[in-house]
Order: structure tokens, then sequence, then C-alpha cells
């Protein structure tokens, strides 16, 4: 079958193209025919070595999958059977979605959404991938601790990225009035078409020093972290919610205690790695109906061959890819 593998020689570590055995599924476990997969920047960062996600090397890259079964050691799943992964140990354990054939736990395994009122196409479910989960998830937590669209303005930073777009649109869909923050201006007619009422520049954004400053927004959706996010913590009204689910802008948070205790501010963290499966069900399930981005395949996704692949990564550790990338295997 036909790969993309993360090796690592005398030129460090970055991706080859290869052509690999079929995986031979064992109990428990299918072995998906890939239609589609998708980039993310957990990809870039373990395809070029600049962030230390894969266990061992060589191992095939891709965090994300959608197909359908072509052989299977569960009673859950028989062949033809529409079905994605995305998270677990997928791209980082074991081999992932960058290749035309992959084989994993049956226990990792969603069935695609199907039926009158909730369907995703392959393709469909890839342009969402890890970001889009990631994006629903965030905001079915916010929802979860009493955010509504009555509550107030929802800021979302790293707006022309993945999880960054998609939040717009979904928040947008939902009625809320959505601030997005992103640093690249030539990007804010684009987000004001997801939904955006206002763009503001990340590079010139004032958040202040001290604990509290001005409050103004009842929900954030931060894909940065770093000093943005601390800056956020600062300007959020009372019993504002952060769903926090990036890291670009660094792992360290310089915040006090002041914006939880004398605001009632709460701080989320949004896994989509080990989220359990029933949770996991229900977001695709949301994300098939109520969260469905509006211009998932007109606005926010572009589609590669797996030859194009590895030109991309360093652009996105760049900072200079936008929306979402879906890979055609």
């Amino acid at each position: 079958m036909k790969a993309l593998q993360v090796i690592k020689d005398d030129q460090g570590t970055h991706a080859v193209l290869a052509t690999l055995p079929c995986p031979e599924p064992g109990a428990g476990e299918v072995r998906i025919r890939t239609m589609f997969s998708s980039v993310n920047y957990k990809d870039a960062l373990a395809a070029t070595g600049a962030g230390k996600i894969m266990k061992n090397l060589p191992l095939v890259g891709g965090v994300d999958v959608a197909g359908v079964i072509d052989a299977s050691h569960d009673a859950r799943f028989a062949p033809g059977d529409a079905v994605l992964v995305t998270g677990y140990g997928l791209g980082v354990e074991v081999d992932g979605g960058f290749a035309e054939f992959v084989r994993v736990p049956a226990d990792w395994v969603v069935p695609l959404p199907s039926g009158p009122e909730a369907t995703l196409t392959a393709y469909q479910a890839m342009a969402l991938g890890t970001a889009g989960f990631t994006a629903a998830l965030a905001v079915m937590r916010m929802e979860q601790m009493g955010l509504t669209p009555a509550s107030g303005p929802v800021l979302v930073t790293g707006a022309s990225g993945g999880v960054g777009s998609l939040a717009v649109d979904m928040l947008a869909g939902r009625g809320y009035e959505v601030i997005a923050v992103s640093g690249k201006p030539e990007q804010a007619e684009t987000l004001r078409q997801l939904g955006a009422r206002e763009v503001l520049d990340r590079h010139t954004l004032q958040l202040g020093t001290r604990p509290l400053e001005k409050a103004q927004w009842a929900g954030a959706v931060d894909t940065v972290g770093g000093e943005l996010l601390a800056g956020l913590t600062r300007h959020m009204a009372y019993r504002g919610v952060i769903a926090a689910c990036g890291l670009a802008g660094g792992t360290d948070l310089h915040t006090t205690v002041m914006p939880f205790i004398l605001r009632g501010v709460s701080l989320l963290g949004i896994d989509s790695v080990a989220c359990p499966m029933p949770e996991r069900r229900q977001v695709w399930h949301r994300l098939a109906t109520d969260l469905r981005p509006r211009h998932l395949e007109t606005g926010i996704a572009r589609r590669i061959s797996l030859d194009d692949l590895s030109a991309l990564f360093p652009r996105f550790l760049a900072g200079t890819v936008t929306g979402r990338t879906v890979v055609a295997v």
C-alpha cells in the first residue's frame, strides 16, 4: 500500500512516501480502506520532528481517517461499514491515516452518522476531523456550563486556523455574537463571511496587565494558549467560560486567581484525544446536525493529494495555512 511514513535518518525527522505491506487486523481490530484523511497542526509537528509526538519511528502519520471497513475481527463492524477514527493513538502510537489502509482497535472506531436527519460523508467527516471535533466539543462544554447566545459575545482566537474557523462558523450558526481574533488581517473578510461580527488583529489586541480588566466576553474558544489565554481570563464577564484547546502561543499560563474567585470565570480544558466513546459519538452526531458548519465545503476546506502532503507541513508550522485541508488518499 502507499503511505506517508515519518522516518528519522541522517537528515533528521521527515516524511517520505513509501510502499508498505497492507496491515492484517488481529483480534478486536479492524482494517479501514482509507478514503480521506486530514491535516492538523499536530501532524506537522510529528512529521517534521518539531514536536515529540510520535512514540516510535518509523510510523505512518495522520491522526484522522475516514473510509470503509475492509476487514473486521470485531462483531460490531462488518466490511463496507462507513467509519471514522480521530484521536486515541492514531498517527502517534500506531500507523495513522496517511495510508491506503489503516489497522486500528475496534474500540476506537465511530460509525459515520447516517440517516434522514444526521448524515456525514467521508469527505465531510475529514473536512471536520480533529479540528471540527475539538471545536464542537468546546461549544458543547461551554453550553453545558450555561453559555447561551443571550449571555453575550463569544471570542474565538486563532480564528483563521482549522479549529478557530470551524468554531466561528458553528457559534454564528447557533446565534452567538462572535468576535474573531486572528494574526492574519487579510483573512478578516473571510471570517466575516463565516459569521464573525467583528475581527480583531491579534498583533494590536490590548489585554492589559491588571488582575482584572474590563469585562467584555461571556465565552471564549482559545486555540492559542500562553500569554493570549492569560489575557482573556482578565476580560471575561461574570461567570464567563473559556474553552482552552491549543498551544501555538506557548504552554505557560501566567495569571492570577482573581478572575476565578471574583468573577466566577471557568477555564475548561478541551481534550479530543481520549474523549470517552459515548461523548465522542454524541459530538459526531451533533456535527452532522445542529453543529454542522454552514460553510464547511464552500469556505473552509480544501483538498490535496497524498503526494502533495509533505510540502504542506512547514507552512503549518509557519502559521500560513488557513481553514482545513483534506487529504484524498
